[in-house]
Formats: structure tokens, sequence, C-alpha cells
């Protein structure tokens, strides 16, 4: 025995102390009785300060007040964590120098019963320059799997963002995108301080600056640190590494920038992870570039950089799609003579030629008009929210424009164009036969004598042919039973149970096919059938309500829109009485809708009609709240029980705090005057989280169903309804299959064969405004007025 120990004593420890890994031996009390000159070095702290102490001087200091409970759990119980295992740490070095290293820990027990002491030895290795290697080839491949995988900048930028916030203890990163003569685009997480980020997508980086930058990469802190260094203190930063990012060509393309909330004490590694993310930034940033350009090219004239006509064509269809009653000027223009002109100045002046025009076209254009060369010496204008006097103001604007004399080389030309003019509506549709009628009036401005403008004039042969037509098929369609309702669920924002539907009804003829309701309600109002529809309306939702009860599926109550001719007939509470009546069903169960124009009616027989439908005990509801001439004063005087607030306001709610806080004011006004608020149109996960945090009563719209045929309505109710719903959206995001919570967006296209009930189709209220939860040959059931 007295062998074995001098062994111990006298080459174990010295053996010990030699050891090139630190290694510490931890006492019986959690003291330190053991510390070489290895461990010394890792941690900075000489032996003498720290033999006998406990050895939690040692932990990183988020661990210290737990670590004592640590050792004396495993003293007591015996059950290993972290004995015999080996992990990794970072901590601190005393002199500031972030350190990574790999500790194995082994235990030794001495004697038994009372004499037991247990001994631990730590070792611990310094794997900090592995460990961040490693950390570089993650990101890296991170990084490349991303730019395969065909994600946008912004998506790329955050992904590198969010690493690097990983890998540096309080740090905040961003990424900056320089584009010629355009402030700062930061890509950065929402660790970024708000007020930061403000500030420097306001700044515009001069060309000096940008010369400095190419000239000296150090130059890169005066423009993302010390022209903002008292506001990042204020708000927590205290220091900040950045280096620009190189093109392959040399040029500057972006700044990345790495700020600290705490002076540095990671040595080398916020400098060498900043410069390990510059390549990736670089190659991003490219492929971003290189999809810009490829999307100029798809979209842009490259001559004039005006739009191309296909380019044109989606454009407008998105104008045509956007909610509300709006309207479209199309202006096509045409050069006289431009045949003549090109002869005489051949290729290269002629396009020289053509790039005035266009910029002679910019020159009187606001930001929101839009503009194309939609080929050869062929121009297009489109104004939107435009109609009446104003279309012949920016009319002769174009042709005093364009009329002046040129000077193209040697030549001065004296320059006219012709013009033709198509609106939307009135002139069709879609793109395709709107541009077609304004090409068909340009060239009767031709024919005409030139230099002048012409309208299609098409209004009244359309309005006359529907009238005959449709007004004959309608009626038949009535009479055979050939039109439809469908539903839409409406469901209470907290717990997304089913509140009630709304009935939308929906016209498929079968030679004329889907006919949009903003063309058989016009109809239908001109030919006097306004009211047969309305009357049907109401049967039908009451006959459906009480087979759904039939069948054990409970829809809580039907919302029927009713046109403004209807709340004229004194006769119609008596209506819906015998209705309820006929049916056996609670007043309750029905709910009307009026529009705005029913509220801003003032005449006694409207007042009386809804205070009668009101002591009936139906629900009263205000359709499309804010969009036209909403009234305080009469929305307080009227009998209503709910207000439906206009999908309008919560196209980009997510983003848009104009339209948050007119909804915040809805919901607050609806809810003083104990009316049920109804968002429409709501079609994704951020949308319902804003309106459940606004306390919005209820919500309708495609994130929980499109309007439904009765039977798939029940399978709807059957399967869970809403909250099934989101599930499967919330299993299709985690799987990587949705991106936006929301189900697939209407279809715009034009009206064709009957299609199922879960297919998307354009949606269009019976106003003619277009509306996520109405679809072709649908009408919020059964009609209302034309508010144009």
């Amino acid at each position: 025995m007295p062998e074995i120990t001098a062994l111990t004593t006298e080459m174990l420890l010295p053996a010990l102390e030699q050891a090139i890994d630190a290694t510490v031996i931890i006492g019986q009390d959690n003291e330190i009785i053991f510390y070489n000159q290895a461990a010394a070095s890792l941690w900075g702290i000489p032996r003498e300060e720290v033999i006998g102490r406990n050895v939690d001087c040692l932990v990183p200091v988020r661990l210290r007040h737990e670590h004592d409970r640590y050792i004396d759990r495993n003293r007591e119980t015996g059950h290993n964590r972290i004995v015999g295992t080996s992990r990794e740490v970072e901590f601190t070095r005393a002199d500031g120098e972030y350190i990574c290293g790999e500790l194995s820990l082994s235990k030794v027990e001495i004697g038994q019963g009372a004499k037991r002491q247990i001994y631990y030895m730590g070792v611990m290795k310094n794997v900090t320059d592995e460990s961040q290697r490693r950390k570089i080839l993650i990101l890296q491949n991170d990084v490349l799997q991303a730019l395969a995988s065909d994600m946008l900048i912004q998506d790329i930028g955050e992904l590198i963002c969010r690493k690097v916030e990983a890998f540096v203890p309080n740090a905040v990163a961003a990424m900056l995108v320089l584009d010629d003569n355009q402030p700062w685009r930061v890509i950065c997480t929402p660790a970024l301080p708000r007020r930061i980020r403000n500030a420097l997508e306001t700044t515009i980086p001069s060309p000096s600056d940008v010369e400095k930058l190419q000239a000296n990469p150090s130059y890169t802190g005066r423009l993302v640190w010390d022209n903002y260094q008292s506001m990042c203190r204020s708000l927590g930063l205290q220091s900040c590494y950045a280096a620009p990012v190189l093109a392959a060509d040399g040029r500057i393309t972006g700044i990345f920038a790495l700020y600290l909330r705490e002076n540095n004490q990671l040595g080398a590694w916020p400098q060498r992870l900043v410069g390990a993310c510059l390549p990736f930034c670089a190659v991003a940033l490219e492929q971003h570039a290189t999809k810009t350009h490829m999307t100029q090219l798809a979209r842009y004239d490259s001559l004039t950089g005006l739009l191309n006509r296909g380019a044109l064509h989606r454009v407008m269809e998105e104008m045509i799609a956007q909610p509300g009653n709006r309207t479209l000027a199309i202006f096509m223009l045409d050069i006289d003579r431009f045949r003549d002109i090109n002869d005489a100045l051949g290729h290269v002046h002629a396009d020289q030629f053509l790039v005035e025009i266009a910029a002679r076209i910019r020159s009187i254009a606001r930001d929101d008009y839009v503009l194309s060369r939609s080929g050869g010496d062929e121009f297009v204008l489109v104004v939107p929210d435009c109609d009446g006097p104003r279309i012949e103001e920016i009319a002769r604007s174009l042709l005093d424009t364009i009329g002046r004399p040129l000077q193209i080389g040697q030549n001065t030309l004296s320059i006219s164009c012709s013009i033709g003019i198509s609106t939307f509506p009135a002139n069709g549709p879609d793109s395709e036969s709107l541009l077609s009628h304004a090409d068909t009036a340009m060239r009767q401005a031709k024919e005409d004598g030139r230099g002048i403008y012409r309208f299609a004039n098409l209004e009244k042969n359309q309005v006359a042919q529907d009238r005959l037509v449709l007004g004959s098929a309608l009626r038949d369609s009535l009479a055979q039973g050939m039109l439809q309702l469908h539903y839409q669920p409406q469901v209470r924002t907290h717990t997304l149970e089913l509140s009630g539907v709304e009935a939308l009804s929906r016209w498929h003829h079968p030679t004329l096919g889907n006919i949009y309701p903003s063309r058989f309600i016009a109809v239908a109002e001109e030919t006097g059938q306004i009211e047969a529809i309305g009357r049907w309306s109401l049967l039908e939702a009451c006959r459906q309500i009480v087979k759904w009860d039939g069948d054990g599926v409970y829809v809580p109550t039907v919302a029927v829109n009713l046109s403004a001719v209807h709340f004229r007939n004194r006769a119609l509470p008596e209506h819906i009485a015998a209705l309820l009546k006929d049916h056996n069903l609670k007043p309750s169960r029905l709910t009307v809708e009026i529009t705005e124009s029913v509220m801003m009616d003032s005449s006694s027989d409207t007042e009386e009609v809804l205070q009668s439908i009101r002591n009936l005990g139906c629900g009263l509801s205000m359709d499309d709240f804010g969009t036209g001439y909403s009234s305080l004063s009469r929305l307080t005087r009227l009998p209503l029980t709910e207000i439906k607030i206009d999908r309008s306001f919560i196209n980009d709610f997510e983003y848009d705090t104009n339209a948050q806080a007119v909804t915040m004011a809805v919901i607050g006004i609806g809810s003083r005057l104990g009316m049920t608020v109804v968002t429409e149109g709501v079609e994704t996960e951020q949308q319902r989280d804003l309106l459940e945090q606004l306390n919005c009563d209820v919500m309708q719209g495609y994130l929980f169903a499109k309007p439904l045929a009765p039977r798939d309505l029940e399978e709807w109710v059957r399967h869970g309804g809403a909250p099934a719903v989101i599930r499967d959206i919330e299993a299709a995001r985690a799987a990587g299959g949705a991106t936006g919570g929301a189900q697939a967006a209407p279809d715009k296209g034009q009206p064709g064969p009957a299609r199922p009930a879960t297919a998307a189709q354009p949606a269009t209220s019976p106003t003619g405004k277009d509306t996520s939860t109405t679809a072709p040959g649908e009408a919020a059931a059964t009609t209302t007025t034309n508010r144009s």
C-alpha cells in the first residue's frame, strides 16, 4: 500500500501538472484542490487565486447559482448526467477572451460509510478554433441550401442574421443592400431596434461614401456605427463590427454588420464571423441581382424601360381585382405617321425618338399611373380612379406634351399622336377587352383626322344587349330554379366556433355559363326582377336552415343581403314573419344585411321597415361598413345588431398601421353600441392573430372557407369546421407546404363552365366590387344596389 501511495503522490500529480489540457480536481466541499498550469492559462486566473475557492468561480456566470446544487445532487443520488460524458462549454476568460472548451468530468469515491469522500476531476480542452470553424461550416451549408432552393434575398439575409446571432451572445446582425441612388435596404431580424433600422433605411450613401468604402474597407464603421453611435448606445448596442460586401467585379453591393450589446469580450470571433459571412452575402446579392435583371427583361421594354405588353396585362388584372368601386381609364397612344419618321431618321435616331416620347409621357404621369410601350410606336397609359372631365383633361395634356417640336440630330420634327380611350368597368371586365376597345377607339381617332382622342362607345350597346339577353334568361332561370345559394362560414374570433353563414347567390346558365353578379343584378334592377330574387333568397335560406337542422347540422344564423328596393316595401317584415312561421324558425336564425345606400336612406318607409324587422327578433347587419358614406349619427339611430368591416381594410392589414387603427376604431364603436363586429376577407393567420388582439367578434374569409354549396358546408361542419382548417394550415406550414397561412387566393379569370364549390373563382359582389368572399355568379344574396 505505501508503494501505491508513493506512486500516486510522486508521479501522478506532477504528470497532471504537466498535462497539456486544463485539469481541475474538486474536493469534498466543492473547493478547488488541484489546478494545473494549463488551467491557469485557459481561464486566465493564477493558481493562488483559485486554490481553496468554490469551483463555481470557473463556471460561466449564468450557471453559477445552480452549480453547487448540481454537484450535491450527484453526491447524494449517484445519478450521473454530466460525469463520464464530454460536452462543449462556452465561457469568457478573465481577460475577456471568448473560449469554447470540451469538458469531461470524472468522479472518484474514497472510503465507505461515514468516511466516504467523493472527488471530481474535470479536464477541459480548448476547442475554440474547431468550434468556430464548425459553426462557419454550418452557416455555409445552410446558406448554400437556401440559395439552391431559390429563396428570396430577404429570407436568405434573415437566415444569415439569425445564424450569426445564435453564434455570438448578445449580438444583433444586419445586412445592408446597396442600390444605386437609393437608401440602404436593411435586412435583419427583429433584434435590431426599429429606430436604428429606420435611420439606416433613410440614409442614401453618397458617391463619395462608396468611393471611400471601395478604397478603405475600414470606412464601413463610419457608415454604420460612427454616424449612429449615440443612438445605438442609447438602445443598448455598445460596439460594431462591419465590412463591405464585394461583387465578383469588385463593386460594393452591400455591408454586413454585427452589433454587440456588451463591450467586446469575444476576442477575434465577431470579426472572424463577419469576414466569413461576406462571401455568402456576396453570392446571395449576386443571385438577387441576376433574378432582378431577368425580371426586368421579362417585364420591361428594353428601349424605354416602360412595362411591356405582357406585364401591362398582368398589372391591369391586378388593378381590376382590387376591392371597392374602382375605375380605370386606359389611354392608347399611337404616333401619327411614325413610318415616315422612322424612314427619315434611320434606326438609331428612331430609337432616340421613341425614348424621348416615353420621357414626355413620364413627365405628366403620377406615381400611381401605369405606363407601357406595347409595341412599335404604341404606348399605353393606365390611370386609376379616373373618370369624367379628368379623362379629357389628361387626354389634352398628352396631346399637348407629345405635340411639342422635337429635335433629333439635325432634324426638328413636328409630332402628333392619336389617342383611344376605354374605361373600366364600362368597356369590359378584363385587360384584354379594355385594351382592345382602346385600340379600336385609337384607330377611329386616326380615321377622324389624327391628333385627336376618341372614346370607346360600347356602353349603350352592352347595356341594351344585357337587358335583352340576360333579362329574359334571368326570368327563365328564376322560374326554373337555376339560381343557387352558396354559404360562407363566419366564425367567432376567440373560439373559432361557427357563428353563422352569409348567403351568396350564384347563377350558372346552361348556355351563357357563369354570369357575373355585376351583370345580372344590374339587369334585375332595370327589368324589375330584383324583388323576386330577394324573396327567393329569403325562402331558400329558410328552407336550407330547416334541412340542415334535420340532418343534424346546426347553423346558428344565415345572413341574407337585400337591396334598397326591398326596404321601401312596407310588406317586407310581414313577408319575413310568414316565412319564419311556415318553417317554424326562431327569428334569431335569420339576419338581414343592409347596404350603406339603405343606411343613408332617411325616408320614413325605410326606417319603419328596418325597425319592424328588428322587432321580429331578426338580426340587422350593416354590410361593407366604411367603404362609402357611412354616417355615425345614422349608425346610432338604426336598430342594427351587427356591422361588417369591409375586406378593403384587411388588405395588407399586417403591415398597414392605418388600417389597423381604423379597424380598432370600428371594433370599439361596435362594442360600445352593443353590436357584433364581423371582419370580412380574412385570408392569413397574421390577420387572424391581429383581429384576435383587437377583440373582433367574428371573422369571415378564405382562411376558414370559401363560399360552399349546402352539402359542402355540411361536410365542413362535420369535419371540424374552422379549427380543423387552422390545424391543417399549421400542419402544412410545419411540413413546409404553406407559407402564408391562407388558402389559395381567388382566381381572377373570366367566368367559364361551372366549377366545384371548392374551386377558387373570381370574387365579385353584386355591386360589381371585387371581394374574397364572392365568386363569379355569386352575389351577397340576394341583391344590393349599384353603389357606383
